[in-house]
């Protein structure tokens, strides 16, 4: 029988598309491929009897093409905090194991991506508020994001979007922004001023909860 899980925490997420992302509205990719960084704050959380609060994790994808055509690589990194059973909690969660069918987009990223490279065990700092619109996080040496409100190109003003996903495997509603990320290694990317996700996780192995 697989392990009951479940997660609620917040998430920052930098792709290479145009602001709007289309994959959230079943559009391609605005330049044909896509490339992503996403930081994991778990508030909360469990995987059977291991406990995953204030843990953190992230993810470096990147699929030639549209995700949904697949043969993508994507890298995990655990928070360097987690115990062992933590770790392999977390592997497996990322990695969409012990999840239903096309419950979260964890599963989705897996699923896409026969390339796995090895997990990776590091320092993550992270902090959002997704109602400003502003977050960063840091793996030192490895990954850097920050996000910020997208703005006016006129006067400078914050300009405020959401996406509402009453039945995304992701989360219900998520803030748009800016964001930038540089990354080294096996998956180096340079994301400038692309699109910016700010929002809040509730998931389960049976995916989002509502």
């Amino acid at each position: 029988m697989a392990t009951k899980w479940r997660i609620d925490g917040r998430e920052l997420a930098n792709c290479n598309c145009a602001y709007g992302c289309p994959c959230q509205f079943n559009a391609l990719p605005t330049y044909g491929n896509c490339r992503a960084v996403i930081a994991y704050q778990i508030d909360k959380g469990h995987f059977g009897d291991v406990r995953l609060d204030g843990l953190r994790a992230a993810l470096i994808v990147s699929w030639p093409g549209p995700v949904h055509e697949g043969n993508g690589t994507m890298q995990a990194v655990v928070d360097e905090r987690a115990d062992a059973r933590q770790r392999e909690a977390l592997r497996k969660i990322l990695h969409g194991e012990c999840t239903a069918e096309m419950a979260t987009m964890w599963w989705v990223y897996s699923a896409m991506s026969p390339n796995k490279l090895e997990t990776l065990y590091k320092p993550i700092e992270f902090e959002m508020d997704t109602e400003k619109r502003t977050g960063r996080m840091s793996i030192p040496g490895f990954a850097e994001m920050t996000g910020e409100p997208i703005r006016n190109p006129v006067t400078g003003a914050e300009h405020r979007v959401r996406i509402d996903l009453p039945h995304g495997f992701e989360y219900t509603i998520a803030e748009m922004g800016s964001a930038s990320s540089s990354v080294k290694g096996p998956l180096a990317m340079e994301l400038k001023n692309s699109y910016g996700q700010f929002c809040e996780l509730h998931l389960s192995d049976k995916g989002v909860i509502r």
